[in-house]
């Protein structure tokens, strides 16, 4: 059946997606490896924010006591964070602030997270901390103006839900944490913005205790912050992990969650970031380099942003070392982009998505319909993927479309970018290869050009102010197809037939 989509719009298509994207830790945005990577997604995407762990701990080095003269002092040191902030800012992307991890001078214990071992105890001193989060926001302030800090969000810890990132998970502790971490953010400026709790999935009542909690004691709270993984319990083999998956709307279900938890809370009402989202919670699942998974994440991009106010992808580059450094090219690292810049076909389902119009016309379960100000219409297509048969998931899957354009007759001209299990992956030209761990420079090269979508054109019949477009999906493949009303310029002696000699000779 072909659907037909309206010709006005239903509304505008939100850009929750790209607002804000992952990173890893602070301190890897001064490898030249990392820039590069970050200025060729601000090209093709243009996220506005990034955020990632570890401001605070020691890599980045901003926390140096000292004894001078028999007392103890302390100095804050920004030798790094300037580095990086403003490499962003030149990259047009912003930072949104994470605060942590605990410098290991200044923590409570020797429990740590990541290859990296980000210390996550409280302090054992509660003004030094304070004054840490007071002198690293002030000299944000003072380097980058008020009005610009102001537009970034502070975000207050990461997943203290979990034992692994917050000493014993203790929510009482975090809540003293938030309390103190707030205050002093208010107190270097009113209008900062700061919030939280960052918390894992499966958090249970933990947000509306913190709902409670904030509001009893009268803390400020400007966001709330989530994260939304859809995989189970890891199944682990060297330097891999394999997990099963939950259909895709688990994650739009997990991105609804905060705001119905908070429904008749002091905090309901508030935005809502969702922080960190992807398929797997593993940044060494193979599954994040498939095009499975950008087909998996397409109805995620095309509606998320009804439900939060942003989705921040976990992470634009394997530049990450959680678990250690990588120990192939491709590894199933979190990035949309390999090191060396190789890019996935996720990368992609961004790309089309940077491309698509201001203005909603349409969206199903397969589809996303749009249209810009100069009258372009751009459909996002994607073949649903199936959980239970993954390596043996349907091809062939059609979809029939009747288009307004921008004309009452002629032709459209249609062009069409494709990735798929076997186009635009780069990912299965590398298995084909033999999973070279360490590709060379000819290897990178072919690559990189095999990661590039297919690509074809067609021109279209308009009838009735319409064009009919008959889409049909490779397995797992998500297409971009940019429709415009051609304006014809051909010249009147124009003759295709001609182009070899053939015909009168004469001259016209």
């Amino acid at each position: 059946m072909r659907v037909s989509v309206p010709k006005e719009p239903t509304g505008r298509l939100s850009d929750a997606w790209r607002y804000c994207v992952g990173t890893g830790r602070f301190e890897l945005a001064l490898r030249r490896d990392y820039q590069d990577s970050l200025a060729l997604i601000q090209r093709e995407i243009g996220f506005r924010y990034i955020r990632g762990h570890g401001l605070l701990s020691d890599g980045v080095g901003v926390y140096r006591p000292y004894e001078h003269r028999g007392a103890r002092h302390v100095h804050h040191s920004f030798t790094y964070v300037d580095q990086v902030v403003d490499a962003y800012l030149d990259l047009g992307i912003k930072p949104f602030v994470e605060l942590g991890f605990m410098p290991a001078e200044l923590a409570s214990g020797d429990e740590t997270v990541f290859w990296w071992a980000g210390n996550i105890t409280s302090p054992r001193s509660w003004p030094e901390w304070a004054d840490l989060v007071r002198a690293t926001v002030s000299h944000l302030v003072d380097r980058y103006g008020l009005d610009e800090v102001r537009g970034w969000p502070i975000e207050v810890w990461n997943e203290p839900n979990l034992k692994q990132f917050w000493a014993g998970a203790d929510q009482d502790a975090y809540h003293r944490l938030y309390e103190l971490t707030a205050h002093t953010v208010k107190e270097v400026d009113a209008e900062l913005q700061v919030g939280g709790p960052a918390l894992a999935p499966g958090a249970g009542d933990w947000l509306v205790r913190f709902a409670d909690f904030v509001a009893s004691r009268d803390v400020p709270v400007d966001f709330v912050s989530q994260h939304a993984y859809t995989t189970g319990p890891a199944q682990h083999v060297p330097f891999g992990t394999h997990q099963r998956l939950a259909p895709a709307s688990r994650l739009l279900e997990q991105f609804a969650g905060p705001g119905r938890q908070l429904r008749g809370t002091a905090l309901a009402g508030l935005p809502v970031h969702i922080t960190e989202f992807n398929s797997s919670y593993r940044p060494d699942n193979p599954v994040h380099d498939t095009a499975f998974n950008a087909a998996y994440l397409a109805p995620v991009l095309a509606a998320g942003g009804d439900l939060v106010d942003s989705f921040s992808y976990w992470t634009f580059s394997d530049m990450f070392e959680e678990v250690g450094v990588p120990t192939a090219l491709f590894h199933g690292g979190f990035g949309l982009l390999t090191h060396r810049q190789v890019k996935k076909p996720t990368y992609h389902l961004y790309a089309f998505m940077a491309r698509m119009g201001e203005l909603l016309l349409a969206r199903g379960q397969d589809h996303l319909v749009t249209r810009d100000a100069t009258g372009r219409v751009a459909v996002l297509a994607w073949a649903p993927v199936d959980l239970t048969e993954h390596d043996a998931a349907p091809a062939g899957y059609t979809l029939a479309l009747s288009i307004p354009v921008g004309a009452p007759q002629g032709t459209a001209f249609a062009l069409r970018s494709s990735v798929s299990d076997e186009a635009g992956n780069a990912w299965a030209a590398w298995s084909a290869m033999g999973r070279p761990r360490s590709p060379d420079r000819r290897q990178l090269d072919t690559l990189r050009e095999l990661a590039e979508p297919a690509r074809r054109h067609q021109a279209l019949p308009i009838a009735d102010g319409r064009v009919d477009l008959d889409l049909t999906l490779d397995r797992h493949e998500v297409t971009l197809v940019e429709i415009t009303a051609v304006a014809d310029e051909t010249p009147p002696w124009w003759d295709g037939s001609r182009i070899l000699g053939s015909g009168n000779e004469q001259e016209d």
